[in-house]
């Protein structure tokens, strides 16, 4: 059931906002140099790798200066990066990872290899479901950068206090994802 509301909200999703991002490419086109679209490789679901789409919000290459944002005022991001991040709305084009079937609306959100590789055994279970576009950690966690920018050494803090915090809170919902769930972190997400 929770497939079907994905693929019908996706496709509605996509089809609705189109003209808007029309706009947000030529934006991102004309602020900076590099493609629209921003590619990474994530875990996904039985642990199998997937390409996440994201408008891009950073200069070409700055994941190659690491894979956490730190602060308010990463220098990698563009000016127009500052507002589509600070709004979620680089997110937005996962909606096309939520039409093929590689993530749902609502899901942990699926992180890089890397970080995957700290899990523990209990913790690799949410890669039995779905990743998703929010869940419950991204609502708690909605200025991570502003914390890890904070931290003496962002990294450590992300591995060893956030991720944590987030897969606990994401069991929340793996261990019961009821359409009532499901809508109440929509909602939640979106006000």
């Amino acid at each position: 059931m929770l497939r079907i509301l994905d693929f019908v909200f996706s496709l509605l999703g996509l089809i609705i906002l189109s003209p808007f991002f029309l706009f947000l490419a030529i934006w991102i086109k004309l602020d900076s140099y590099g493609s629209v679209f921003y590619f990474q490789k994530r875990v996904g679901r039985n642990n199998i790798e997937f390409g996440l789409y994201k408008f891009r919000s950073m200069k070409t290459d700055a994941d190659k200066l690491g894979l956490l944002t730190v602060g308010g005022r990463d220098p990698r991001i563009t000016n127009s990066g500052y507002f589509i991040r600070k709004y979620k709305l680089d997110e937005l084009p996962q909606l096309f990872n939520v039409l093929i079937g590689d993530m749902s609306l609502v899901g942990p959100r699926p992180e890089v290899r890397k970080y995957v590789n700290y899990y523990s055994t209990k913790q690799l279970e949410i890669l039995n479901i779905r990743p998703g576009i929010t869940d419950l950690a991204s609502i708690k966690y909605k200025n991570e950068n502003e914390i890890l920018g904070k931290s003496i050494d962002p990294e450590k803090t992300y591995i060893e206090e956030i991720m944590p915090h987030k897969l606990q809170l994401n069991r929340e919902f793996i261990e019961n994802p009821t359409i009532i769930k499901y809508f109440t972190i929509i909602f939640r997400t979106i006000f």
